[in-house]
């Protein structure tokens, strides 16, 4: 009896101990390691192709290797250069820009104040009293904000230029260790299943399998969801003529793939904003934007992915005021796709065995309390 709880009991440890691993461990290391983990991911995105050449070419890969790897990694990391370097213009256009952006902002907020201004007067004293102080404050928040935001701009840039030797080394070691991935693939593989036990080799083997049959495949079909909706979005701010089209439609899309979001918490407020201002002809582009986005992805969404695999809204709130105490509004945004990826390896069985031992140890203690006042 004692042995069979004692095993409980060291089950949930280690269980336990590898949770706060995961946590506290992995994501430094990860952190530390991170020209080899971009290495590992460009590796696992290039070698499938790298493999089909060698298929086709009929060459012997230790031959093949280098020419082969060296340019499809070539292809891959232009395509990452060049999508990187088109964000990273808008994100810094968009900073750099933030001063006249307010200053067209404070020209819609006054234009609204004209328009409200008919509907005030015919409020009470103390309303339009509210109103105005309220419109007062949104335009100092707004004032502070980008002040907040502009001072950094020319500090980062400084720290941008000093971190390019740093930054190139980093990408050296990201390239060769992601030839290096590829090139001995079979060889790493290889050492990993000598060296590992076989009882954990099992147990990873099984949550691995459950992982990507759960979890994978609804990720596969959000991401696949969200580019069509950023292709939607793009196009419609390109014909609405909207700066840094590209920024916004991907940070929209991303809000549209998370439960409880979705293109509306963007695009409604922006348009009501519009309405408020004046502009009608953009606030119903904007919902026209929202509207089609919104059709397509119910016309596809059914055959990518099914609805089962979403994620409960309750748990999804539970799961966002964990993130947002832990880590603020990053944390709240995070923790949805965690979430998710936790409760599709609960429902495939992963935790299983932890809590079939919590459960008999639970009913071992009940047993024994229960002997004792029998006593």
């Amino acid at each position: 009896m004692l042995q069979k709880y004692g095993r409980n009991l060291l089950n949930i440890f280690c269980f336990a101990f590898g949770i706060v691993i995961l946590l506290f461990v992995v994501p430094r290391l990860l952190i530390f390691f991170l020209p080899f983990v971009v290495g590992w991911v460009m590796a696992l995105i290039a070698n499938p192709l790298v493999r089909f050449l060698d298929r086709k070419l009929n060459m012997m890969r230790k031959h093949s290797s280098m020419l082969i790897i060296v340019g499809v990694l070539g292809l891959v990391v232009l395509i990452f250069y060049l999508a990187i370097a088109k964000i990273s213009r808008e994100v810094s256009g968009f900073i750099s820009a933030l001063p006249s952006l307010y200053g067209s902002l404070m020209s819609d907020l006054e234009q609204i104040a004209q328009n409200l201004e008919g509907v005030s007067s015919r409020l009470p004293a103390e309303v339009g009293e509210k109103v105005a102080q309220i419109m007062n404050n949104l335009t100092s928040y707004l004032g502070e904000l980008v002040g907040v935001v502009g001072a950094p701009t020319v500090a980062a840039a400084g720290n941008v230029v000093r971190s390019i030797p740093n930054a190139l080394v980093y990408v050296i070691f990201t390239f060769l260790s992601a030839y290096f991935f590829i090139a001995q693939r079979d060889r790493i593989l290889g050492f990993l299943h000598r060296n590992t036990p076989a009882g954990v080799s099992e147990k990873w083997n099984f949550i691995m399998g459950r992982f990507k049959a759960a979890v994978g495949g609804y990720f596969r079909a959000q991401f696949k969801i969200m580019g069509v909706v950023a292709v939607i979005l793009l196009v419609g701010f390109m014909i609405l003529r909207i700066n840094y089209a590209v920024l916004l439609a991907l940070l929209i899309a991303f809000l549209d793939m998370l439960p409880l979001f979705g293109t509306g918490t963007a695009l409604i407020p922006w348009a009501l904003f519009k309405v408020l201002s004046g502009d009608y002809s953009f606030a119903v582009g904007l919902v026209i934007i929202y509207l089609i986005s919104q059709l397509v992805r119910q016309l596809i969404q059914p055959k990518i992915v099914g609805d089962s695999l979403g994620l409960d809204p309750l748990l999804t709130l539970v799961f966002m005021f964990i993130g947002y105490k832990l880590s603020s509004v990053f944390g709240m945004i995070v923790a949805v796709p965690i979430g998710m990826i936790v409760v599709q390896l609960y429902q495939a069985g992963a935790f299983d065995d932890v809590l079939q031992d919590v459960r008999e140890l639970a009913e071992g203690l009940h047993q024994l309390r229960t002997k004792e006042k029998e006593e």
